[in-house]
């Protein structure tokens, strides 16, 4: 029954991956994802006949009215534009290929599957004339891959109608197999929140001239002394928050040896673990501290020419114990030491962590121990951005999990060449949702 189920799930899903949904900085035609729109009412008509639609410069949210509307609903959410699809692919990428026990495409995994999940679990409890214990909602964007503009503007609607979710439930980890180097087994890794998002230019400025005759710390060179120091210098701050501590205590539970008991005690050892979890690896080391990665660079437009400025670029992912705010500071000191000045591009969005120990983050456990035998737990923050930043405002357990089984092979194509999602997959993630829409009254 379940290998019928995934092939009906696989054809629906590759219909949606055929519809070409890239969204782009400063895009004013939305006319494809008003079609798309479209595709979603002929795919899901039993959901969309239940629920109150509205539409918002096409992003897209639906209310299913609950038994019990005075109590706080629900929102799950996913995000129906895509990244450009360039590189050589074995199927094209907006093909939808169904080969190999796979779905190929861009939106697979990013996140296209999530939507066609959530949607696709609501479709057939409305068919079968389920009323849910409170209400539901569906949101779905289109910029979230640029501007996040729509999720924005959806908040603060809801926000002005004084609507508050009990919990949110968008894109985020997902199953994967030894998530941390030892931790043997799989893991559901539950978002819990996400780095904030900021990029910064940095600008160093002289009186330019001829290359012929240089002078010492021309624009160029202070940008290099300025990245190196910034790569070499502790500048932000290092901190194991709970969130990560519960996510080593997790992880360490499926290893051996001493790193079982280090990290078995997160708390105790943490001094330890802030010095060495940065060399284990980047991954690791992001978990504990603001990060900087400069992106993109300018100088003069001519070879032998001085540059009157330079600049360079950086994208900044701050931590919640340090914030937006005070990291921009810590950055902008040191460049000010290299003589270069400090323009704020993208301030970024400052949302709080939910607690991995809710009755939220608990029926979201629930559904995927429900739906994926042996799978274990594992609280994280993501260091990638999302919409449900801005679902903060009016929620306080925005969690951020998308429940697909996928290998570091399929993480890594994520936003790269090849992108697809097991058809095995499908049905465990109906499932997943339809226990969290039917058990609602838990939380």
């Amino acid at each position: 029954m379940s290998d019928i189920r995934n092939q009906e799930y696989a054809g629906r899903l590759s219909r949606m991956i055929q519809a070409e949904t890239i969204s782009a900085h400063g895009q004013t035609d939305l006319s494809k994802f008003y079609s798309f729109h479209a595709l979603l009412k002929e795919e899901f008509p039993s959901l969309f006949a239940t629920c109150e639609f509205e539409n918002f410069d096409g992003s897209i949210l639906l209310r299913w009215a609950g038994k019990d509307s005075s109590r706080l609903p629900i929102l799950f959410m996913n995000h129906h534009d895509v990244v450009e699809a360039s590189g050589e692919w074995t199927h094209p990428p907006f093909s939808g290929a169904i080969a190999d026990g796979k779905v190929w495409g861009r939106g697979t995994l990013d996140t296209k599957g999530g939507l066609w999940g959530m949607l696709q679990a609501g479709d057939e409890l409305a068919r079968e004339g389920f009323i849910p214990p409170r209400d539901i909602y569906f949101m779905s964007t289109c910029c979230e891959e640029t501007t996040g503009a729509g999720a924005n503007k959806i908040s603060q609607v809801l926000l002005e109608r004084g609507i508050r979710f009990e919990l949110v439930l968008d894109e985020g980890g997902m199953i994967v197999d030894e998530p941390m180097s030892g931790a043997k087994g799989r893991f559901a890794m539950i978002g819990v929140g996400e780095k904030g998002y900021a990029d910064l230019k940095f600008i160093a400025h002289s009186n330019g001239g001829h290359a012929s005759t240089p002078g010492k710390n021309t624009p160029l060179v202070r940008l290099g002394k300025f990245m190196a120091a910034a790569e070499k210098a502790q500048v932000f701050e290092v901190k194991m928050s709970d969130t990560v501590r519960a996510t080593l205590a997790s992880l360490g539970s499926s290893m051996s040896g001493p790193l079982k008991f280090i990290l078995g005690h997160p708390k105790f050892f943490s001094p330890l673990l802030c010095k060495v979890m940065p060399s284990i690896s980047p991954v690791a080391g992001a978990m504990l501290k603001t990060t900087l990665a400069f992106t993109m660079a300018s100088g003069s437009d001519g070879a032998n020419v001085l540059p009157q400025e330079a600049y360079v670029v950086g994208n900044m992912r701050y931590s919640h114990h340090q914030g937006g705010k005070a990291s921009i500071e810590a950055i902008a000191a040191l460049a000010k030491g290299f003589d270069i000045e400090t323009v704020v591009l993208r301030p970024g969005f400052d949302s709080p962590l939910s607690s991995h120990k809710s009755s939220a983050f608990k029926l979201v456990s629930e559904a995927v121990g429900v739906t994926y035998k042996g799978v274990k737990i594992a609280p994280y923050v993501m260091n990638a951005a999302s919409d449900s930043r801005f679902m903060s405002r009016v929620c306080d357990n925005c969690l951020r999990f998308a429940p697909f089984a996928i290998s570091s092979k399929q993480l890594a194509s994520v936003h790269g060449i090849d992108e697809n999602v097991d058809v095995e997959t499908l049905a465990p993630a109906v499932d997943f949702y339809s226990y969290v829409m039917t058990n609602s009254d838990k939380i």
